[in-house]
């Protein structure tokens, strides 16, 4: 059996959710993951289709991606109907073997599991890219903004400004922050005149 091609689409039917794919022969794959249900969408016309099979699987596709193709299964067959497409209604799958089922899931299970290698390869590349982009300084900056919590408290917008208020430590100047005085504080002497 030949691996899997992506894209895989979850469908939800009556007893319960089934993963529908391609692969690379142009075959329709459904599977529950204990029984699989295959269709071919070059060897014949799908059911009512009056559509070229290349448009046909390009619609197929489309359903999948937007969620609209509907699955409902049968003894020993399964239609995956295409609602929003008058011109294709339908595509006939028809229950494989059960020897035939084990090895297609065998080439799912370590196709998917190839893909899930390849992204994480591509996004650890992508990581280091992005992490030898920034300088040292900023690089261990950010590291530790992602692990640590935020310590300046967060007003809400409503409340104006978000930054918080600093508080005045005694002797401190007005005028000149961070400038202790070094005299005592002393008040304005009403009596004195």
């Amino acid at each position: 059996m030949a691996e899997p091609v992506g894209p895989f689409h979850l469908l939800r039917a009556a007893p319960g959710r089934f993963l529908c794919y391609c692969g690379p022969d142009g075959a329709v794959y459904v599977t529950d993951a204990m029984e699989v249900w295959a269709g071919e969408l070059g060897d014949g016309p799908a059911l009512g289709c009056r559509c070229p099979p290349e448009e046909h699987g390009a619609m197929l596709r489309a359903a999948l991606g937007h969620g609209a193709a509907a699955l409902s299964l049968g003894p020993g067959s399964a239609t995956l109907r295409l609602p929003e497409e008058p011109r294709c209604p339908a595509l006939a799958l028809a229950q494989l073997p059960a020897a035939e089922a084990r090895n297609q899931l065998r080439a799912l299970v370590f196709g998917m599991a190839g893909c899930i290698e390849s992204l994480e390869r591509r996004l650890e590349v992508a990581v280091e890219t992005l992490a030898s982009s920034c300088s040292p300084e900023k690089n261990a900056a950010r590291s530790q903004q992602l692990f640590l919590p935020d310590p300046s408290p967060r007003k809400s917008k409503a409340s104006g400004s978000a930054l918080p208020a600093k508080r005045k430590v005694p002797g401190e100047s007005l005028i000149n922050p961070g400038f202790k005085s070094k005299k005592a504080p002393s008040g304005v002497n009403f009596e004195d005149s």
